[in-house]
């Protein structure tokens, strides 16, 4: 294949972006474009909520597009703390057959609390991967 710069179909992440694993962008949540952004603003406090960047700052890549886009995310979330839940209860239930049901409960509602911050944003950003504009 000829690499012609002006192409229009050429993959717009540098070399380095590009070795890097889809999953690995995905948790460290950079930009579905160039793979050097951070989706989300870096350093705030573990109890404030979580604020998406308007854009990438290194490619100007917009991730908010409309009101609403994110709506589909939703259930994302709520797909990885189903599945959070029902690991959870499987190890309580296999490795602590005789934790009472009560605290096997609690344990999935904690673990599911404790992810739900890295779900929201998981979420997000896999959508955003998912639907790129």
């Amino acid at each position: 294949m000829i690499n012609n710069s002006n192409s229009p179909y050429l993959c717009t992440m540098p070399a380095i972006a590009r070795k890097q694993s889809f999953v690995l962008r995905l948790f460290q949540e950079k930009c579905p474009k160039c793979g050097e952004g951070h989706v989300f603003v870096q350093n705030t406090s573990f109890f404030s909520l979580p604020v998406m960047n308007e854009q990438c700052e290194k490619c100007s890549y917009k991730f908010d597009r409309e009101p609403g886009y994110f709506l589909g995310a939703m259930y994302l979330s709520y797909g990885f703390a189903v599945l959070q839940g029902i690991i959870t209860f499987f190890l309580c239930f296999y490795l602590f057959p005789e934790l009472p049901t009560f605290w096997s409960i609690s344990l999935v509602l904690f673990v599911i609390l404790i992810c739900g911050r890295k779900n929201y944003k998981l979420s997000r950003v896999l959508y955003i991967h998912i639907f790129p504009w």
